[in-house]
């Protein structure tokens, strides 16, 4: 990662890289005995221009190299020997490979942006930007995925705008790869229709308990018990002041209040969705408080579970105990560009967070002013 950082830094500079090995041929040529050739180095500034200029500066650079070989020998004195021919051919022939890399390399190009526009488009169709505003409750989301080049794997979030109040899921599926995106594209469609249709939240967890267990049965390529996502369903009421969490199996939601960041653990351990087989009681309610000014902060194990050099895991509550933020979007960008230090830009599983601020009344009477 630091490597292609560094590489991405260097920015148009890399474009000169062709130029500056032809000029370091042509003073290796020209100032030293006409025994000594610098032919590896035409070669090289034609070839390395195959993947870092255009077509038309690929071709200008491997006439050019050609050019200026032959200009060297016709400096020391041309005699058309088999050893002048062998290495103009061999420019030339470099030459004609580099323009056919760089055609190649174009198409491969093409189709990965063609690639990534379609992940773009899943990811938004999947994982929709929930709302930034609803009464006094503000909201934001940040997604990474553990493939820097991906757009989407295996994690989940939604937020629902119910007649019952705000319903906002957050959840790990099980494995990696296609089966966890088509895993996460039927946990959200099922989410989003049982929270508009189902009173209580005991029913709604159970409609995705039912849900998990089907996908995972029609995926083909799990055994019994094996398809489950480890979840947190949190429903805010019209009225606020309190959030309604039912943990499944996941990292307990972080509450930030004023100067104090707590875990907020579950009263009741319980099996994730999708192992309702072996489940042995109800489903688990917890109602906590959730005061103006509070953030309640629903994250997937790739927070946690980034580790620095020496193994260490991240810790949200340690790190931002004294840290005051005045939206939910100042906390995540704050919250990412903590976690990229700690790991060094590793990235090891998808992470997925979700924040949701409870603001002060006359929290839109300071932003106008």
């Amino acid at each position: 990662m630091a490597r292609v950082a560094v590489w991405q830094r260097l920015g148009r500079w890399r474009r000169l890289l062709p130029a500056v090995l032809l000029f370091a041929a042509v003073v290796i040529d020209f100032f030293t005995p006409p025994t000594l050739s610098a032919a590896a180095l035409y070669a090289a500034a034609v070839l390395t221009a195959a993947p870092l200029l255009s077509l038309r500066g690929t071709i200008v650079t491997g006439v050019t190299a050609f050019l200026l070989d032959l200009a060297m020998f016709g400096y020391f004195g041309y005699h058309a020997s088999a050893t002048e021919i062998s290495e103009l051919s061999m420019v030339a022939t470099v030459a004609a490979i580099a323009v056919f890399l760089n055609r190649l390399l174009y198409h491969l190009q093409t189709q990965l942006r063609s690639a990534r526009d379609i992940a773009v488009a899943v990811q938004r169709a999947v994982l929709p930007d929930p709302p930034k505003v609803h009464g006094p409750l503000r909201f934001a989301a940040r997604y990474e995925a553990a493939q820097s080049d991906a757009q989407i794997g295996g994690d989940l979030y939604t937020v629902v705008d119910t007649p019952f109040g705000m319903r906002c899921v957050i959840g790990d599926v099980r494995g990696k790869g296609l089966e966890a995106v088509r895993a996460v594209a039927a946990g959200i469609g099922t989410f989003r229709e049982a929270a508009l249709q189902e009173p209580s939240l005991t029913r709604l967890v159970e409609r995705l308990e039912r849900a998990v267990a089907l996908e995972a049965q029609q995926s083909g390529n799990l055994t019994e018990l094996e398809g489950f996502i480890t979840g947190v369903v949190a429903e805010v009421p019209p009225h606020g002041g309190e959030v309604r969490l039912v943990n499944r199996g996941h990292p307990p939601p972080a509450l930030f209040l004023a100067d104090t960041v707590r875990y907020v653990e579950p009263s009741q351990p319980a099996l994730p969705l999708g192992m309702a087989a072996l489940a042995t009681s109800p489903v688990c309610i917890d109602t906590v408080a959730f005061p103006q000014g509070a953030t309640l902060l629903l994250y997937t194990d790739g927070l946690t579970e980034a580790r620095d050099e020496n193994g260490a895991f991240y810790d949200p509550a340690d790190r931002f105990t004294a840290s005051r933020h005045t939206s939910p979007d100042t906390l995540l960008d704050a919250l990412l560009a903590d976690v990229h230090t700690h790991t060094g830009g590793r990235r090891t599983d998808d992470m997925a967070l979700l924040a949701i601020t409870h603001t002060p009344e006359n929290h839109d009477d300071a932003e106008e002013n």
